[in-house]
């Protein structure tokens, strides 16, 4: 059988899975921004320590889909116009978690470049698995903590210290990221509300960190063989749960071995282009694990 997964696709498929649908990126989009209303509007009508807990928990779900809409309209492949992957990437999901899109993706496609060998840059994300158990936890405990989400905040407060000293770009990311997060602030106290924004930045520090590790690891951890440049031996897709969908991995993000494939597959294709590979035997002898909890389990030792 052949490895070249383009070989298990008709010509009419493989046009399908890179084509481009605006309408279901917009309703990605609007599913995110949707979602945020709805638990601010939640902590402010229930207020309780437990809603605080919950809504925290969720944003930093919802901050992980700004970041993956950052990363869609960076490799261009959320929307058909340049226009909006741009807009997107920027002004509806990167700026308010403070994500630079095009200085993401100059390292992000050198990850693609170079994934399977020694020069991967993400190397460093998930190389050492599997770890000691207590070794995992430790980390789990700091970003839960918000002990790295607090280095993240600091590192922002000092390139805002240093604002001028910054490259252009970098340095317009930064003052329109502030002024965005100001916006949200200026908006919840319009509604007489401000105090939610804490709720914000709580996540920010605290679960989207959480989130985030989980994603590295769910990607590149402890795969069958990290310096092989064939993806199914080097990438990692995973079977999750609606609930999982929600708080760790959405809109499709779970399906990075497709991802790694093919770039050019928008978000919401790669869930079909796996479908496709599977039916017809390009994934034979691939193991793909089932949810967060026994993928924490495999890339951990006793």
């Amino acid at each position: 059988m052949s490895d070249n997964f383009r070989d298990y696709l008709t010509p009419d498929e493989l046009a399908y899975v890179t084509s481009k649908d605006d309408i279901k990126a917009w309703l990605l989009v609007a599913q995110d921004w949707g979602i945020i209303i709805g638990l601010f509007m939640i902590a402010a009508l229930f207020p309780n320590p437990l809603v605080y807990l919950a809504v925290v928990v969720l944003l930093g779900g919802r901050h992980m889909a700004f970041g993956v809409l950052v990363h869609e309209t960076g490799h261009k492949t959320l929307f058909s116009s340049a226009q909006f992957n741009d807009f997107v990437g920027t002004w509806l999901s990167g700026y308010w978690v403070f994500s630079d899109k095009d200085a993401y993706m100059k390292g992000h496609l050198v990850h693609h470049r170079t994934a399977g060998t020694s020069d991967d840059p993400d190397l460093k994300n998930y190389q050492d698995y599997p770890v000691p158990r207590e070794r995992l936890w430790r980390k789990i405990k700091r970003d839960v903590t918000g002990q790295i989400g607090w280095r993240r905040v600091r590192s922002i407060a000092r390139a805002l210290a240093n604002l001028d000293k910054l490259p252009a770009q970098t340095r317009q990311t930064m003052i329109r990221s502030v002024g965005v997060n100001l916006a949200l602030l200026g908006i919840l106290t319009v509604f007489g509300q401000p105090w939610l924004y804490l709720l914000w930045i709580t996540a920010f520090m605290t679960s989207h960190m959480l989130v985030a590790r989980i994603r590295q690891i769910s990607e590149h951890a402890a795969v069958p063989d990290l310096y092989d440049l064939d993806a199914r031996k080097n990438t990692r897709t995973i079977y999750i749960s609606p609930l999982e969908s929600l708080l760790v991995a959405p809109h499709d993000l779970n399906y990075h071995l497709e991802h790694h494939l093919l770039a050019s597959v928008p978000i919401y294709r790669l869930r079909t282009l796996h479908n496709l590979l599977k039916e017809r035997g390009f994934y034979d002898g691939v193991q793909f694990t089932r949810g967060y909890y026994n993928l924490l389990k495999q890339v951990t030792a006793a």
